[in-house]
């Protein structure tokens, strides 16, 4: 029997479902993110004494970037989510890009938006 090239229409629907609640997902954190960052929420220090204020203002500067950090994170699996989407309307979804091989199913469960296989990935 010939080896399969590429997942099958119902294979590619059920990881585009799993896909779709990701991105889902990933948009709300994105948000909630992008909220926080901007402090839509202010729950400043305005109102305290000038040394609480100083330490206050030193620890949300590092929160902003650390939020900052996660929501540029976020925003690139977004991207990497909706790459996988364009794939599967490619029907080119779960194939490595290194040996042109099926990625395993167990793997884009796992991870719906790799373009490497296992073995593919150690090698890297």
């Amino acid at each position: 029997m010939a080896e399969k090239t590429r997942y099958t229409d119902d294979e590619l629907l059920e990881f585009k479902e799993i896909i779709d609640n990701k991105l889902k997902e990933a948009r709300e954190n994105y948000e909630l993110l992008k909220s926080a960052i901007s402090k839509a929420e202010d729950n400043g220090t305005e109102d305290t004494s000038p040394t609480f204020k100083m330490l206050e203002d030193g620890s949300d500067v590092l929160s902003r970037e650390d939020t900052a950090r996660f929501a540029t994170r976020e925003k690139k699996f977004i991207k990497n989510l909706e790459d996988a989407l364009i794939r599967i309307e490619n029907k080119t979804y779960g194939i490595c890009r290194v040996s042109n091989k099926l990625i395993s199913k167990e793997r884009l469960r796992v991870v719906p938006h790799a373009t490497l296989s296992i073995e593919a990935k150690k090698n890297q």
